[in-house]
């Protein structure tokens, strides 16, 4: 007697893809990233590509915000950080390295990249300072002395001057 098998209305076939399991907007970015190719090698490298965000971290202290973004093969000449107000955005390019041979699979990314980031306090512009160091780019943004945490000391009122002054006047 051969086992019943239960079939799903509108679920998802057996045989699926072995990439459906992948993070969606993974695999949307990485489409995004093949079209315009495809945009650019159509028109002749005239078209504009679109920017990729790459990854980063956004730490805060006391009296600082600290950014660390991932930008491996990327020169610091190939970079800008600017910021105005309460937004930091950080863009430039990650060139694709000559090659000898057939490139058979890609999956790093090349080409224009944007990073934008609204930082939730007020900050100093003017101290702002970025370092590389090992593909690893590290903004730290101080923050304005008006955000910074201010502790506030609690003095005590002296209650025996205050009684003493009602008791003398009588």
């Amino acid at each position: 007697m051969a086992t019943p098998v239960r079939h799903h209305r509108g679920s998802a076939p057996q045989g699926m893809p072995l990439g459906w399991a992948r993070n969606p907007l993974t695999e949307f970015d990485q489409l995004l990233s093949e079209m315009s190719g495809l945009i650019e090698s159509t028109m002749g490298g005239t078209a504009t590509a679109v920017a990729w965000t790459p990854q980063a971290d956004v730490t805060e202290s006391d009296d600082a915000f600290h950014v660390e973004i991932e930008l491996p093969g990327v020169k610091s000449k190939d970079i800008d950080v600017e910021a105005n107000g309460q937004e930091l955005v950080v863009t430039g390019e990650m060139k694709e390295k000559e090659r000898k041979g057939v490139l058979r699979r890609s999956t790093r990314r090349t080409g224009a990249f944007e990073y934008r980031l609204r930082l939730p306090g007020e900050v100093d512009t003017d101290k702002i300072s970025a370092k590389m160091s090992d593909g690893v780019l590290t903004i730290t943004v101080p923050k304005a002395e008006v955000a910074k945490p201010r502790h506030v000391e609690i003095s005590e009122a002296s209650e025996s001057s205050g009684s003493e002054g009602a008791g003398s006047g009588g």
